[in-house]
């Protein structure tokens, strides 16, 4: 059951041949039959569900394929959504991280990046089919017996929430306030993990890059500059950890759910938020009903593995340890050592022996490969070398999958 001793993120380094499809529907106006995607992309994904299994990796994904970012299509496909062009600067928050790299000289923002609730949202299972396509397609590559173990990524429900200023992620149609938004989105996700958990899927990866901006002092900052915003950036992270809570609330428990702290792996390599766990730890390990957290661990601006203390006997956590921004390979010896580190810090806040300790932990990469479609510095050998390093670690201190 996840999480495994060895884990990804989800995103992987895309084949040239399905990238040059995609750009054939966008610079060719191709439809995507006519551009051969459906063929290609099933190819794409046999090839690296296959490389994921030959690496001893249990929690295969996509690869993300399907997507050409990593929230994927999902928002898109609620009832209710408004996909703008060219919106105006004016309706975002200049100091949230992922907007900064979005916005452009003219102070326009990137078409197609950007949604909105139009009016009242709901779910409709004939139009959310983007994850459901997605983990149909990785099944055809594993054993039904293993279907529990396919890992499906997920954008955060507050995505298209945290990058919008006060009050504007939804138009006033729509809802009169973030209370009212939040209770629907809670319901257009537990529908849409209801649809996926009856076609088999039973392990869901939540990507939050705005969980870790909390960390970051420089968003804080902004947040507290910005009259437009009511209450305190704590407010804003007690709603978010409500609206997880509701978003799985109506999960069986045989359903595991995690939450990935994304500190950012942008197209060449670049990092967005900056700052140690510490801040939000307590909070969020004691209060979030997640089963486990993916946390980045590759460098310095995350801070220590103190916050580790904070981590309640029922929850896991993977350390993300490994770079998928660097070529360079890590230190085997000096990556299990700092899982020691990490497994004491968790044994302390328990009271627990390093052993048990161990059981709630687990290893990967700290970030995706291929979070957008292009513009990495590795290669696909890079990658397998990176995998295999997570996998032979966690075979040296577990000895288990």
């Amino acid at each position: 059951m996840a999480p495994f001793r060895a884990e990804h993120m989800g995103s992987l380094l895309r084949p040239q041949e399905l990238l040059d499809v995609r750009e054939a529907i966008r610079e060719k106006g191709l439809g995507e039959e006519e551009a051969g995607l459906p063929a290609v992309e099933e190819k794409a994904v046999g090839h690296v569900v296959k490389l994921q299994q030959d690496l001893g990796f249990k929690a295969v994904t996509s690869g993300e394929y399907n997507r050409t970012r990593f929230w994927g299509l999902m928002w898109d496909e609620f009832e209710g959504t408004l996909r703008l062009q060219d919106a105006e600067a004016s309706m975002f928050r200049l100091y949230h991280p992922d907007v900064v790299s979005l916005i452009e000289q003219d102070r326009k923002v990137m078409p197609g990046d950007s949604v909105i609730a139009g009016s009242k949202l709901s779910h409709n299972p004939e139009k959310s089919v983007s994850n459901l396509h997605e983990l149909r397609l990785v099944q055809k590559f594993v054993p039904e017996s293993e279907w529990g173990n396919i890992k499906l990524t997920m954008i955060t429900p507050a995505w298209f929430h945290m990058r919008y200023k006060q009050g504007r992620a939804y138009t006033k149609e729509a809802y009169a306030n973030d209370a009212e938004y939040f209770a629907d989105v809670a319901k257009v996700y537990q529908a849409e993990l209801d649809v996926l958990y009856k076609a088999g899927l039973r392990n869901v990866q939540f990507d939050d890059p705005g969980l870790a901006y909390f960390c970051s002092d420089k968003f804080r900052q902004g947040w507290e500059e910005d009259k437009d915003n009511i209450g305190t950036v704590d407010d804003l992270l007690d709603a978010y950890i409500k609206l997880y809570n509701d978003s799985i609330s109506k999960l069986p428990a045989d359903f595991h759910t995690g939450v990935h702290l994304c500190r950012g792996n942008f197209i060449g390599g670049r990092h967005f938020a900056e700052g140690a766990y510490d801040i939000i730890a307590q909070k969020l390990f004691t209060e979030l009903k997640v089963n486990t957290f993916y946390l980045e661990y590759d460098t310095a601006r995350a801070g220590g593995f103190e916050p580790l203390k904070f981590l309640p006997k029922d929850r896991n956590v993977v350390i993300g340890a490994i770079s998928t921004k660097l070529r360079e390979l890590e230190d085997k010896e000096e990556v299990k050592q700092r899982i020691y580190k990490a497994a004491d810090f968790v044994a302390e806040g328990s009271g627990q022996t390093r052993e048990e300790a161990l059981k709630r932990i687990a290893l990967s990469p700290q970030c995706g490969f291929s979070t957008h479609e292009t513009g990495y510095p590795l290669s696909e050998e890079d990658e397998k070398k990176k995998l295999g390093l997570v996998r032979q670690i966690a075979d040296e201190i577990w000895g288990e999958a």
